[in-house]
């Protein structure tokens, strides 16, 4: 157990690493809003997986935040309802990162910050560090 409190707390630490620079980049006018959004997704991806790693669930290696939830609610992983929406950041994992964008898709930079920092928060509160 003391292996997966470890990956737990790893996951955590490169989840607040993704949510800082994806504040620090929402401040900067050259930086467009999928790569924002891409590291809003990572910090959650992240947030979920240590907290998964913390009960002790094996995880996929996948960007789906949806699956994520999913698994979690499959393991008895209590994930708050403001987190319920968290798959909205998932194409910034893969899709938007490699194909063309429709300024449509995109979630509000602040908004994709929101749930970075909320599922961030989460995680660190499980984990008992924060």
């Amino acid at each position: 157990m003391a292996e997966q409190r470890d990956l737990a707390r790893d996951l955590l630490a490169l989840a607040e690493d993704d949510l800082l620079a994806a504040r620090a980049l929402s401040e900067t006018a050259d930086v467009s809003a999928a790569i924002v959004g891409f590291h809003t997704q990572q910090a959650v991806e992240k947030a979920l997986k240590a907290v998964l790693a913390l009960h002790g669930v094996e995880f996929p290696f996948t960007h789906d935040l949806e699956g994520l939830l999913e698994l979690c609610s499959a393991s008895a992983v209590g994930v708050p309802e403001h987190l319920a929406d968290v798959g909205v950041l998932t194409p910034y994992g893969v899709r938007f990162r490699y194909g063309p964008i429709d300024p449509e898709d995109l979630v509000a930079p602040a908004a994709a910050l929101a749930l970075a920092r909320d599922a961030v928060a989460w995680a660190r509160t499980a984990l008992g560090a924060g």
